[in-house]
């Protein structure tokens, strides 16, 4: 009866550890183990959610929101306008905004978000390494998506590039009649008088101003499009505008646009010296963001090479890595030396460029 009761006892003892084993084991039928309930739902709780509030159009940034969802789980919820009206929104709204990155364009304009108090330090460190120091702000306040230049461009048949060598070089009354350049108004162009200043201070800049404004064709008026199609038409030869527009028009499907952008060719000034006036699309981490974590996750992946590249594509712009390809189109009009300024002082400085461009009668 001893040996019975031991030898129960020992199959009761196997059975019991055979049955442990089986709930530590993963369910051969579903292929995963029994507590990934638990792991599913805490990563379900992790991803969340953040608000964009973006200044460049839905269609050029919602494709790669998607795909970005798509990979993380993470939801993005977008709400476009105009970088003003955003920026306004935003001081507004103020810590109770929902908004948890602003992209916006011009150094100038994150500049003034920064400013107005709603902006945070991006903190995590290998994103400011992944930017050349001279496209984010020194204390990480923003940081640039995409690089766009503003070089001059002239009408092919009508202008010999060997007589064009700089910005300075516009104010040469051989070029009397001959330019076309948007209003004073317009931050893409108080941003190129600020990086002027900053290079020749503002007495040179002035002067330089006035000339300029004597060789206008035209009141200026429309924007960068409308300088290109004007110098098309004939009413001037040489216009100041940001590379993106030219791409947009040789991409575009109206074949009034493509045949204007036919007509003109890109020249990249001041290659002897400081290099041509460059400007960034760029994102910051609002001070309201109550989802950092998630909304540095969402920069980090638009900063890393490969959509760098495909955001440059999207927008006709250049990537801010050098690592990431441009667009044939952009590698088509050639390499050229960017000034190195940092994008900061642009905001620093445009205070005394519209002053400076409203005394020389730059309207």
């Amino acid at each position: 009866m001893t040996r019975r009761l031991l030898a129960l006892l020992c199959m009761t003892l196997l059975l019991t550890l055979s049955a442990c084993q089986q709930e530590q084991t993963p369910d051969a039928n579903k292929g995963t183990p029994a507590n990934s309930s638990v792991k599913q739902s805490v990563a379900v709780e992790s991803v969340g959610e953040i608000t964009l509030y973006s200044a460049r159009q839905e269609n050029l940034i919602k494709p790669l929101l998607d795909q970005f969802s798509e990979q993380t789980g993470i939801k993005i919820n977008l709400l476009t306008g105009s970088a003003d009206a955003l920026l306004q929104r935003l001081q507004s709204e103020g810590i109770e905004s929902p908004a948890d990155v602003l992209i916006t364009t011009d150094a100038g304009r994150l500049h003034r978000a920064m400013q107005a108090n709603v902006l945070q330090p991006i903190s995590d460190e290998a994103l400011a390494a992944s930017v050349p120091a001279a496209y984010q702000h020194p204390d990480q306040f923003w940081m640039g998506l995409s690089l766009r230049a503003r070089p001059i461009m002239y009408v092919t048949d009508r202008v010999d590039p060997s007589e064009l060598s700089s910005y300075e070089d516009l104010a040469d009354p051989k070029w009397r009649g001959r330019i076309c350049i948007r209003s004073s108004g317009n931050i893409y162009n108080q941003s190129l008088v600020a990086s002027m200043i900053s290079a020749s201070g503002e007495a040179a800049v002035e002067e330089w101003a006035h000339g300029l404004v004597a060789n206008l064709a035209r009141k200026p008026t429309g924007g960068d499009r409308d300088q290109i199609k004007a110098a098309a038409n004939g009413q001037c030869d040489l216009v100041v505008a940001n590379t993106y527009y030219l791409a947009g028009m040789l991409t575009s499907e109206d074949p009034e646009q493509i045949e204007s952008a036919s007509k003109m060719a890109v020249f990249w000034p001041n290659q002897a010296d400081r290099g041509v006036h460059v400007n960034i699309s760029g994102v910051g981490l609002t001070r309201s963001s109550s989802n950092p974590a998630q909304a540095e996750q969402l920069i980090a992946w638009l900063l890393s090479e490969q959509v760098q590249a495909l955001y440059g594509r999207a927008n006709g712009e250049y990537p801010v890595r050098s690592d990431a390809a441009p667009s044939e189109l952009l590698v088509s009009w050639g390499e050229f030396k960017s000034d190195d300024l940092n994008l900061s002082q642009l905001g620093v400085l445009n205070a005394d460029a519209v002053k400076l461009m409203d005394r020389a009668g730059w309207q």
